[in-house]
């Protein structure tokens, strides 16, 4: 049966061999029946708690995927792993033999989601003993393609499916080939994964695998199910479930009293295998847990999970050493304290969180600086001024021809996050550093959504994004400086009463991303208004900080557009430290259309601050949720971004004695 596996079987007769002369009871028989795949799964069962978990609606369930990583050829010999990242979790194998044919045969079941995540990608990594380990090549799988297939089958009566060969792209390059990477996949869906239940839950106390339970065998399924009410009324439950008298319970008669108990008193309050407490009237994600939990017994190993991100699961040892040493800790949330080591963002596009890129002793300096009272007190002490003269000076380092080699190495130091294919110059046409950062792209490399449409409003950068209904949201979420405010953003000459407690999205550009920001609405541009100040960075880990106000201080350029749908809306282009200069391609009195470029920031990350009216646009749900959790999301420039309001509220709504009901 499914629950044991083939890799353990020497452990397996050792820990028979220290129990056989115990009292044998079935709690024990219980425990060592259970005792191999908690070894699997012991590695990611607190960690994998820790990882957002919402209740899955009927409507969302699409099934669940069983993803095996088989091996792979590479162009070279090495230790390697490999690392599968769906969403918000990742999962990595086991480190392979020093070898250019690393063979893994590990496996992980994955909850696939209605409009969720569904494009896994596979990342390996070759590793070092004493540093990082390095990302070598990665491919993207989009396990949708697998419900499509011939139905689907149950997990442990397929354990030689057709393995599909992908290519492992090259990170530092867009042609770049790495190897091959071996893998597998199949689905199990909603009505398959229903039927299975019993069966799953059957095999867990089935000491004889005879495919029914004996009494003594149900009630140990009982005792695993931590329901303290059904423990003490175990025969009254057998004898229910024994429709035909035979004296055991067989699977269908194990299923029809689940089924039947479910809209009574539902029996499972734990899970058996885990031993998670479980919502005890939800008999969907009861029975999705415990098919994520139940090891099929196909023979392989299970990969380790409990991770964010690639780049956390792929650390060595000795990386891990130092991030203990210095309190760091991987977790979505507000970039604070030792929060601040690592920056998540989600990605709209796949659906998965990744990891920025920024070197540890910046973030260190930063946290030294941006949150603390004594980095507030250098502030005071001249540093801002610092910080202003060093970015006038790296502007001009950046505008001179000894700068444009630096640009091979900022493409390497970003690897697969600067699409070379879409600049619409080759690499050799950048004279300076700046004139690459700045960099066109090709026509068409960001589509505008409903570009026909002026009632629906886009992304105005490539960024991560923070969108937030009311400015009083963004200061319970996001902006932490205690001297943020609407007007401050602004300035008083642009500010009015309807933006107070209107909407607010910010659009944060890292040094990375296409540095060109757009039009966002269709409208005519009002007036620039703009506002001296400091430049301070405009990352996280200022704008969380309580001793920081980047927005309301940071040098800034605002623009007032006037449109038909959103009323006015005020974008803010707000410098940041190492940010040579603003620029505007369009002048005050110029109508501009969605998409439109609008300007550009000068070497440095920067941020854009869209204001909207109050009551004229409703933002994208996924992007206020992830904003609700203090996560930014990243998006590219057209994406949508919401819809107006206003329009709607300004139809007029028919008068009664106006309608005709036909008979």
């Amino acid at each position: 049966m499914g629950n044991g596996s083939s890799k353990h079987d020497d452990e397996s007769s050792t820990y028979e061999e220290s129990t056989e002369g115990s009292s044998g009871s079935r709690v024990q028989k219980l425990r060592h029946r259970l005792h191999l795949h908690c070894r699997r799964v012991k590695n990611s069962d607190e960690s994998e708690s820790n990882i957002r978990r919402r209740k899955l609606k009927e409507e969302d369930f699409a099934g669940i995927a069983l993803l095996r990583v088989i091996g792979a050829e590479m162009k070279f010999k090495d230790k390697w792993l490999a690392c599968v990242s769906l969403g918000e979790q990742t999962f990595r194998t086991s480190i392979s033999d020093h070898t250019e044919l690393p063979v893994w045969n590990s496996e992980k079941k994955l909850l696939l989601e209605r409009n969720g995540a569904h494009v896994a990608r596979i990342s390996v990594f070759e590793t070092n003993r004493m540093s990082k380990n390095n990302l070598t090549g990665f491919c993207e799988i989009d396990l949708y393609d697998f419900l499509t297939r011939d139905k689907i089958q149950l997990f442990c009566r397929i354990p030689s499916l057709t393995s599909r060969y992908l290519t492992l792209r090259d990170p530092t390059s867009t042609a770049g080939i790495v190897g091959n990477i071996s893998l597998s996949c199949s689905i199990e869906d909603p009505m398959e994964t229903e039927k299975s239940f019993a069966r799953r839950i059957l095999s867990i106390v089935d000491y004889n695998e005879d495919g029914n339970l004996s009494y003594a065998e149900f009630s140990d399924l009982i005792d695993a199910f931590g329901n303290q009410v059904a423990a003490s009324k175990k025969e009254e439950l057998f004898k229910a479930a024994d429709e035909d008298g035979d004296g055991v319970v067989s699977m269908d008669e194990l299923a029809i009293l689940l089924a039947v108990q479910q809209e009574k008193d539902p029996l499972i309050n734990c899970c058996p295998v885990c031993g998670e407490v479980l919502q005890v009237s939800d008999r969907l994600n009861t029975l999705v847990h415990l098919t994520l939990c139940f090891d099929e017994g196909t023979g392989n190993k299970v990969m380790t999970g409990g991770f964010l991100t690639d780049k956390q699961a792929s650390n060595g040892w000795m990386f891990n050493v130092s991030e203990w040493a210095h309190f760091s800790s991987y977790e979505v949330g507000l970039r604070s304290g030792s929060s601040a080591s690592h920056i998540l963002v989600f990605d709209r596009r796949t659906k998965r969180l990744v990891e920025e890129i920024i070197d540890s002793k910046i973030i260190l300096s930063m946290r030294a600086i941006y949150q603390s009272k004594f980095g507030s007190g250098l502030m005071d002490k001249g540093v801002k001024e610092l910080l202003y003269s060093i970015s006038e000076k790296q502007g001009r380092k950046m505008d001179s021809a000894e700068s444009a080699k630096d640009i091979p190495r900022f493409i390497d130091l970003f690897k697969d996050q600067i699409n070379l294919a879409e600049i619409k110059h080759p690499l050799e046409h950048f004279k300076t550093f700046n004139e690459f950062f700045i960099r066109e792209l090709k026509p068409g490399a960001r589509p505008i959504t409903r570009i026909e449409c002026d009632d629906v409003a886009v992304s105005a950068a490539d960024c991560r994004l923070t969108a937030f209904k009311t400015a009083m949201d963004s200061m319970r979420f996001w902006i932490k400086g205690r001297k943020f405010s609407i007007q401050g953003l602004l300035g008083t000459e642009v500010c009015s009463n309807a933006f107070i407690n209107g909407s607010m999205v910010i659009f944060r550009l890292a040094p990375q991303d296409y540095h060109r920001f757009h039009v966002p609405v269709s409208g005519i541009i009002e007036k620039f208004l703009e506002i001296p100040g400091c430049l301070y960075t405009v990352n996280p880990i200022a704008v969380n900080s309580k001793y920081c106000n980047v927005f309301t201080e940071n040098k800034r350029v605002v623009a007032l557009i006037s449109t038909e749908e959103f009323g006015k809306v005020a974008f803010v282009a707000i410098g940041a430290t190492m940010v040579g200069s603003i620029t505007f391609s369009r002048k005050e009195g110029d109508y501009v259309k969605k998409g439109d470029e609008f300007g550009y920031f000068s070497f440095g990350g920067s941020t854009v601050i869209c204001v909207f009216e109050k009551d004229t646009i409703k933002i994208d749900d996924d992007l206020l949720e992830n904003s609700e959790r203090s996560l930014e999301t990243l998006v590219s420039v057209g994406m949508k971004l919401g819809i107006s309001t206003k329009k709607y509220a300004d139809t007029e709504l028919p008068k009664v004695e106006s309608c005709v009901i036909g008979a």
